[in-house]
């Protein structure tokens, strides 16, 4: 079956090896434009393109999915379906109704649980148990369209969003080909997400990343967690911000919210419950290094207490 594949970040770069891999024909691939990054702020072309380059694969990367010469060139390829992991943009009606076979989304969350853009970091924020993955056909609504197929995964204790992220992209890019392989073979049907379970999991934003210290210490723990390694948690002593890698929670309740205690071998700091013990600590502008090292050049006051 000739696809067109639509992706952007590293995320998605699973699901475009196992599609060159499988019996369908990537005829070419959508991503986003060149972007600048780096200390020169020079452009780079996205992780899916610089694959596709590698593979010898045509890549489109409009400014707009709605630019008129990309919509020529997609029906021109004419491909029977597009799979979509992680693209950027929104697609309208005029390139939803391209591919025969419609569009097919690989979500990583267990619709209608977490729409939108950060799901694997809002469900570890929330607590969740289970996550898992969900191959759907798209609609224009956000994530609403029907369900064509879904794995499940159980969140790790000491599961980042990063961790996690990696885990279903590679498990999401199985059943990704999979769903593709019934939808050319006309043996699979789609079900109506349900209303039940409905949430929405917004993009993280810096405020969400700063670590609230009169939660209990399951809750920073997984606050951290999610926000690891993007946007990154942080906090603030003295008016100055440090990034915070995941901690490791104690049985003992011996710290104020916030507080910190420091030894030779570890820093501690209070919870609403029991304290929790950091790993390592990133001052701004300089690298990440471990917790005790930190103290040691920061040397905070025995009243010190994280904002």
């Amino acid at each position: 079956m000739r696809i067109v594949f639509a992706g952007t970040p590293e995320t998605a770069l699973p699901s475009l090896e196992a599609l060159i891999a499988s019996r369908h024909h990537v005829a070419a691939v959508v991503t986003r434009p060149p972007a600048r990054r780096g200390r020169g702020r020079s452009l780079h072309p996205s992780p899916v393109a610089e694959r596709a380059a590698e593979h010898g694969i045509e890549v489109l990367a409009p400014e707009r999915a709605t630019d008129p010469a990309f919509l020529d060139r997609l029906r021109t390829i004419d491909p029977a379906c597009c799979p979509i992991v992680a693209y950027g943009a929104l697609l309208r009606r005029e390139a939803l109704d391209v591919p025969e076979l419609g569009w097919v989304n690989l979500h990583f969350s267990v619709l209608p649980a977490w729409r939108g853009a950060a799901p694997v970091q809002r469900s570890i924020m929330a607590g969740d148990e289970v996550t898992g993955a969900t191959a759907f056909s798209l609609v224009e609504e956000l994530d609403a369209g029907p369900v064509l197929g879904t794995i499940t995964e159980r969140i790790q204790d000491d599961d980042t969003a990063g961790t996690l992220l990696d885990r279903l992209a590679r498990e999401g890019a199985t059943l990704l080909v999979d769903v593709l392989d019934h939808i050319e073979a006309g043996d699979i049907g789609a079900v109506e997400q349900p209303e039940d379970g409905l949430s929405y999991a917004a993009k993280l934003s810096t405020a969400d990343a700063r670590i609230d210290w009169t939660r209990p210490a399951f809750a920073v723990d997984r606050q951290v967690r999610g926000c690891t390694p993007a946007p990154g948690a942080w906090t603030e002593l003295d008016g100055l911000r440090l990034k915070i890698a995941p901690v490791a929670p104690t049985v003992e309740d011996t710290l104020a919210p916030g507080r910190l205690e420091v030894s030779k071998q570890e820093v501690r700091v209070g919870t609403a419950t029991t304290d929790v013990v950091l790993t390592s600590v990133q001052p701004h502008g300089k690298k990440a290094m471990a917790a005790a090292d930190w103290a040691r050049g920061a040397t905070p006051s025995p009243n010190a207490v994280f904002a």
